[in-house]
């Protein structure tokens, strides 16, 4: 969560952290501010509010001429949104500035720690005892004061630190969260994520746990716990600035939803060869895949969705126990792992911190690990046993979409490469799933063409209060996708629901003109889904249903239907969540709702 920029060289920092700040927009925020290092001192500003704000207030940083800086947007955790508890905080005697990113979980001990030795505090944040804590070990050794002062904090950070008495120098570290150094010619970089200093290198290092980086005009140092020195090659960034950039659409949402065919052929090609699926495994060899006896899922948000729908696939597929499990809820639910288990972890920023610290959980206990990321080199890729990348470049957009569709496409994979290893799957069924996969691109680009029917039903809903969606087995997976979807960036209260389970006590809430999307895709329980469309109608709601083009008996029973193309059960869930993506954007567009950075949400949630 939260945006980290740091930047020394010749230039004038102000504009440039400004710039790269709003490239990390994405991500969440409620705040922003930057610290400036110059002849003449530290210079601190702050904004709450949007970054507009903190650009009016600096003038857009050209009056500002110093050549060294850090910046930070802020997502609150301790203390509320507010000019105060915005960072960069200060420290007590104004020779250090520092930004974080994460959660320290005994400030509370340390603050009392140095309130003992005459310290006092202005803001209500657990990142102004970080920056005390560097000033009360500084003692004119920037590496040595971080150092200390880091050894004695517990949680996550990514720190980001300028002093005074050294202007062209700019330290940071970090642990759990994540947080790169870019490297430029005669000036140099730290950042939370590529896109923000994308426009200006393409070479960045990725700090590992507890790496220190000392950045300079004139180079960058790294530099282990124990202060020891750390070489490490930088990795080039390949994939082109323009796909961080809108590209002529209105949102990066409404791009990132029809850049989804090319994404899913572009993780479909690397893993499918002469009809032979090649997850590109090093570790995990057949024979370690033909011996696992039971999987775990684990991951947050849309990513446990997809795990949802990839715990039916492998069961049906594979014939083992499957488990579909929240990473902040597997971490501390003692899981059942042996040596034949395999832990399935997925994250679109590879930095999700329950699921890195579920990860772990898994791996301690001996469980076999493969994780399913989008960015190369972030925590979890590193740290896993194996890793399958879904090639979706840079989503920029808070609510996945593209992301989403990648990871699904690599859990087919898995399932597929599992039932064919344990003998479970014929060659002729093999080669009939294999040509189902490759249509898919095809296919969710001709549906995604005619999006103008979901702009329509949206006009017609977009004012309502409460939004329900049904669904039984797959189909319930894609109820808790479409409404987590609309009600992440419309604000509509929506509730998805196992259809069979509104007789339970959930059709007590429908009444007249509620609008109930039911989701009848799934052929075996068609019958059962039409009996709850007439229960929810007999009680006055408005029904839009979603079925095959096969599925003549749904238009009888529902108010508006959107109808999918008739394709293989594997992808049907695929083509499926387009719709619901759609139906969230529209509604969201016809509300005035910022779509792209909804309130409250951040991008990349590195916080417990």
């Amino acid at each position: 969560m939260c945006g980290i920029v740091g930047y020394v060289g010749s230039r004038q920092a102000a504009p440039l952290i400004l710039d790269a700040l709003e490239k990390l927009e994405y991500r969440g925020y409620d705040s922003s501010g930057l610290a400036l290092a110059g002849n003449t001192g530290l210079h601190v500003f702050k904004a709450l509010g949007r970054l507009s704000v903190l650009r009016e207030r600096t003038k857009n940083g050209a009056d500002l001429k110093e050549t060294a800086g850090i910046g930070h947007t802020r997502w609150a955790t301790h203390g509320e949104p507010s000019d105060v508890n915005s960072h960069p905080h200060l420290s007590h005697s104004g020779k250090v500035a520092l930004v974080h990113n994460g959660i320290i979980e005994n400030y509370l001990e340390l603050r009392d720690f140095l309130a003992a030795h005459g310290y006092t505090f202005v803001s209500d944040t657990d990142t102004e005892i970080a920056v005390q804590l560097v000033d009360f070990f500084y003692k004119g050794d920037p590496v040595n004061a971080v150092r200390e002062a880091v050894n004695l904090l517990v949680g996550s950070f990514a720190l980001g630190i300028v002093f005074e008495d050294h202007p062209d120098m700019l330290v940071a570290v970090r642990k759990d969260s994540p947080l790169i150094v870019g490297l430029g010619k005669g000036e140099n970089f730290i950042a939370s994520d590529v896109p923000a200093i994308l426009s200006h290198t393409r070479e960045v290092i990725r700090l590992n746990e507890y790496e220190f980086a000392v950045l300079t005009s004139r180079g960058v140092s790294l530099y282990d716990r124990y202060g020891e020195r750390v070489e490490k090659a930088p990795e080039h960034i390949s994939w082109d600035a323009g796909a961080a950039e809108k590209g002529g659409y209105p949102h990066f949402m409404l791009k990132e939803i029809m850049e989804q065919p090319a994404v899913i052929k572009s993780t479909l090609g690397p893993h499918i060869h002469k009809s032979q699926i090649d997850l590109g495994l090093k570790r995990l060899t057949d024979e370690d895949l033909k011996n696992v006896d039971r999987v775990y899922i684990v991951a947050c948000g849309s990513a446990y969705h997809v795990g949802f729908i990839g715990k039916t696939c492998i069961e049906k597929l594979v014939r083992i126990p499957v488990s579909a499990e929240l990473a902040s809820e597997f971490r501390y639910s003692d899981p059942l792992v042996t040596e034949n288990t395999l832990t399935i972890v997925i994250s679109q920023s590879g930095e999700t911190i329950d699921t890195l610290f579920a990860m772990r959980e898994a791996k301690k206990r001996g469980s076999r690990i493969l994780s399913v990321v989008n960015v190369v080199g972030s925590t979890i890729a590193a740290e896993s046993e194996e890793v399958m990348y879904t090639r979706a470049g840079p989503e920029i957009a808070v609510a996945t979409t593209k992301a989403y569709s990648a990871q699904l496409t690599v859990l087919y994979l898995i399932a597929l490469k599992l039932a064919s290893v344990k003998g479970r799957l014929s060659d002729e069924a093999a080669l009939s799933a294999l040509s189902a996969l490759n249509t898919l691109p095809e296919l969710t680009e001709a549906l995604l063409g005619g999006r103008e029917r979901i702009q329509y039903l949206a006009s017609l809903f977009f004012d309502s209060r409460d939004i329900f969606f049904i669904g039984r087995n797959l189909d319930y997976a894609l109820a808790l996708e479409g409404s987590l979807k609309l009600k992440e960036i419309s604000y509509i209260h929506s509730d998805a629901y196992a259809a069979g389970e509104l007789k339970h006590g959930t059709i007590s809430l429908i009444e007249k003109g509620t609008l109930v999307v039911a989701l009848c895709t799934y052929a075996p329980l068609r019958e059962k889904m039409l009996g709850n469309i007439r229960e929810v109608k007999a009680r006055g709601a408005t029904v839009i249903a979603l079925a095959t083009e096969d599925a003549a008996s749904v238009k009888e029973a529902a108010d508006y239907v959107i109808w999918l193309p008739k394709c293989d059960e594997l992808i049907l869930p695929s083509l499926s969540v387009l719709p619901l993506q759609l139906f969230a954007y529209y509604m969201a567009l016809l509300k005035g709702c910022d779509i792209d950075k909804p309130r409250n949400l951040a991008k990349s949630v590195t916080v417990e």
